[in-house]
């Protein structure tokens, strides 16, 4: 591992006080952030903006928010963790009974440890979320609630980076930024994806990236509405990156059809890797993948985790933090992706140039003493143009020769420079 493991998880560590949601002054914090890193172009889209079947809904900030208990004891406090509320609350200031003030908690019983994230979009209501053994220790009596937000027209805030490729044809990168104080599923994205940029803008590309940090279904749906031509003429592959910073085995959330060329590569990438992982099918879909895939959205996008989303036991809860997530697992990850990517850089249909097999001897590609043995070297030549004959990519060759993908890039190199095959998209 290198200086990139720990450089990945102090931006986690740095991004997991901010509470954020869909939209507000913690999303503009998260992504100004991030901006310290990659040339990331910030956008508004005013609250109220149709977008498809949905509207840009108002703002919501938080100040501070509690519960002062009959013995004047603050026995829920925002401030020490910012899961305590429920997400999207209106403003509350009131004094009420324990029975009323029950009809506003969460908690869950089968986790007394765990605070639960919620939250409430699209519909006005408030709450609160504790550890289910604290809220059996609340004594009848009257309680003092307070919620301190604002709910107001503003924007909905993302994040957007185009690099330039020799292509016009582009690679597409989602992640959200729009969860409270989780790390697995909600930093861990954000923070590879960052990197990944970063690690982007030194190579030579082939193909232009698309990357956008957005807040999760509001926010892609947004980006679609505005983006859709474009990327369906554009984008050859996309990858939702979420839940990619622990250390349990990988996973992917195929795309509708499952036959896209993001489902070839990623399902590849796993194999050659040697790496124990998941398939899911499109049906356990619960992230933008799935309107990236919606019928007439139709773009080949996956989606990459490790534990997926709604699969660990800490998701959605103040057990998902900065113990979860590790520079190992966040690591591992980004090296998984930029494997992806540069498979997709160096992966073309090639073409054999000669009818017949080629004289490899005088090109210094075939021994030209013959014994017992003597040609064992050059049989993976003879394999790869056995099976170049315009139809098969890199990665159908690798399966069908049997050998692993990394292995033929200078078999690939040496016989593009010999002119006995081309490369086509």
């Amino acid at each position: 591992m290198s200086k990139v493991t720990n450089e990945i998880y102090e931006l986690v560590r740095e991004l997991f006080p901010i509470c954020r949601s869909i939209t507000g002054d913690g999303v503009r914090q998260t992504l100004k952030i991030i901006q310290k890193h990659i040339p990331l172009n910030l956008f508004e889209v005013p609250t109220g903006t149709k977008v498809f079947d949905w509207t840009v809904p108002q703002e919501w900030n938080i100040k501070d928010a509690y519960v002062i208990d009959p013995a004047g004891k603050k026995v829920i406090d925002f401030k020490k963790h910012n899961l305590h509320i429920v997400g999207y609350s209106i403003p509350v200031n009131k004094t009420i009974a324990l029975p009323e003030l029950q009809k506003h908690l969460y908690s869950l019983p089968d986790q007394p440890t765990a605070i639960p994230y919620v939250t409430s979009y699209y519909q006005p209501r408030w709450g609160f979320c504790l550890k289910h053994q604290d809220r059996e220790k609340l004594k009848p009596g009257k309680y003092r609630v307070v919620v301190d937000s604002e709910l107001k027209k503003g924007s909905l805030t993302f994040g957007e980076l185009i690099i330039p490729g020799l292509s016009q044809k582009e690679v597409f990168l989602s992640t959200y930024v729009c969860h409270p104080s989780m790390a697995n599923n909600e930093l861990s994205g954000p923070a590879v994806t960052t990197f990944l940029a970063k690690w982007l803008l030194t190579k030579k590309r082939r193909y232009a990236y698309r990357i956008i940090f957005i807040p999760e279904t509001i926010g892609s749906i947004m980006y679609l509405s505005k983006n859709l031509n474009v990327m369906k003429n554009a984008v050859v592959a996309g990858f939702n990156i979420s839940c990619v910073g622990d250390e349990r085995n990988y996973s992917y959330v195929s795309s509708r059809n499952g036959e896209t060329y993001a489902n070839k590569v990623a399902q590849f990438a796993f194999e050659s890797l040697g790496e124990d992982f998941t398939r899911y099918s499109y049906l356990d879909r619960g992230s933008d993948e799935r309107q990236y895939n919606s019928p007439g959205v139709d773009l080949p996008v996956v989606s990459i985790s490790r534990s997926k989303y709604g699969t660990y036991p800490e998701y959605h809860t103040s057990l998902d933090d900065l113990n979860l997530v590790t520079p190992r697992g966040l690591y591992g990850s980004y090296e998984l992706l930029k494997h992806i990517l540069e498979l997709i850089e160096k992966n073309y249909y090639y073409q054999n140039t000669c009818l017949g097999e080629p004289q490899l001897g005088r090109r210094g590609l075939y021994p030209t003493v013959s014994k017992k043995g003597s040609a064992a070297g050059a049989r993976r030549i003879i394999d790869f143009l056995a099976y170049a004959d315009g139809t098969n990519d890199l990665i159908d060759i690798s399966r069908k020769i049997k050998i692993p993908i990394h292995e033929l890039y200078p078999i690939v190199k040496r016989l593009l420079k010999e002119k006995l095959i081309t490369a086509q998209e």
